[in-house]
C-alpha cells in the first residue's frame, strides 16, 4: 500500500510543554485510523501539524508525498473537522454546504441533503443558533459528503446523541465500502468505535505507546477468570498486563495465548475472554479506568 501520511521525528514544543515528542509513524491510503488517547495527550496538536494548521518544531511531515503547511496541492485533499469547528456566526446551515464545494473537490451535494435528512439538521437556521448536538452533525455531514482523500475527525461528534453518533458509524462504514479513502478518527468513545477500526495509533504525554493493526491488537491480550490459585498458577510465566480480584476469585489480563495456552485454561477451569479496544488502550496508557473517562 502507498503511504498517504509519513512522519519522521516529529516534535512540537510550547515554552516548557512538549505537546508531541519525537513522533514517527505512517499512514496508509484507504484505511480507517483510531488516533486514540487521554485528553490532553497531543491527539488535537498532531493534527493540527498533518493538516498544516501549524508548524512543528522539529521532524519532517509528508501528506501525498509533500509538506502539508502552505500547500493548497496537499490541502485540497484533506479534510479536517474539528471538535470545536467554527463557521460565520451569521451564516446559515445551507450556507456552509453552499460553500463546501469551493474547498473540497469531491464534494457530494446530493449526499449531504441525505445526510441532512438523517441528522434532522434544520438547514434555515442560523449556525449560532444551532444545539451543540446540531452544530456537531453539520461537520459530520460536511467530513462525509467532502469525499475527501483524507479526512480528520477529531472528535466532531461530541453533543451527538446515541442514536445519532450511531448514524455517523453507519453511514461512514457504507460510504468508505462504496468509496474507500483514508480516515482519521481521534476519540475517547473507544468502544463504540472499536468495529470501525483498521489501525490504532495511541498517543500518551504526546509520544505514539501503539502503532498497530486493530486485529492484531484484539488478539494481543486476554482476561483469565478464576480462582485465584488456578489462575495465579496459570498466568505465573506469561505477560501479565493488569489484575484484580475479590474474596478467592481472580481476573487477570495477559498477553497473546496460543490455541495450546487456550486448551490448558479451558482443562484447568478458567474463563477467557477478549479484552475491549479500550481496556488495551487503558492498559497500555498506564491510567485506570476511572482515570480515563474522567479525562475524556
Amino acid at each position: 500500500m502507498n503511504n498517504v501520511i509519513d512522519v519522521r521525528h516529529l516534535t512540537k514544543q510550547f515554552g516548557n510543554v512538549r505537546a508531541v515528542d519525537d513522533v514517527s509513524f505512517t499512514v496508509e491510503e484507504n484505511r480507517i485510523y483510531g488516533l486514540l488517547g487521554r485528553n490532553g495527550a497531543g491527539k488535537t496538536t498532531l493534527m493540527n501539524l498533518l493538516t498544516g494548521q501549524d508548524f512543528a518544531t522539529t521532524g519532517d511531515i509528508r501528506v501525498f508525498g509533500a509538506t502539508p503547511v502552505e500547500n493548497a496541492s496537499v490541502l485540497q485533499h484533506v479534510c479536517f473537522i474539528k471538535e470545536s469547528q467554527k463557521y460565520p456566526d451569521d451564516f446559515l446551515v445551507k450556507h456552509v454546504l453552499r460553500s463546501a464545494p469551493w474547498f473540497f473537490e469531491n464534494w457530494d451535494a446530493d449526499y449531504a441533503e441525505q445526510l441532512v435528512d438523517d441528522f434532522r439538521v434544520p438547514v434555515k437556521r442560523r449556525i449560532k443558533k444551532l444545539s451543540r448536538g446540531q452544530l456537531s452533525a453539520v461537520g459530520v455531514i460536511v467530513g462525509l459528503a467532502s469525499r475527501a482523500p483524507l479526512t480528520f475527525f477529531d472528535e466532531p461528534y461530541l453533543g451527538l446523541d446515541a442514536v445519532a453518533r450511531q448514524i455517523f458509524y453507519d453511514r461512514l462504514l457504507e460510504d468508505y465500502a462504496e468509496r474507500p479513502r483514508t480516515v482519521i478518527l481521534s476519540t475517547h468513545l473507544i468502544d463504540e468505535v472499536s468495529n470501525l477500526l483498521e489501525h490504532v495509533l495511541v498517543i500518551d504525554q504526546g509520544r505514539i505507546v501503539l502503532d498497530q493493526d486493530a486485529e492484531t491488537l484484539r488478539e494481543s491480550a486476554t482476561v483469565v477468570v478464576g480462582t485465584r490459585s488456578s489462575v495465579d498458577s496459570f498466568v505465573a510465566d506469561r505477560e501479565v498486563l493488569h489484575r484484580e480480584g475479590v474474596g478467592g476469585l481472580a481476573s487477570v489480563t495477559v498477553g497473546p495465548l496460543s490455541s495450546a495456552d487456550r486448551k490448558v485454561a479451558y482443562d484447568s477451569g478458567l474463563e477467557l475472554s477478549p479484552v475491549s479496544l479500550q481496556q488495551l488502550v487503558i492498559r497500555k496508557t498506564n491510567t485506570s479506568t476511572q482515570e480515563f473517562e474522567k479525562s475524556a
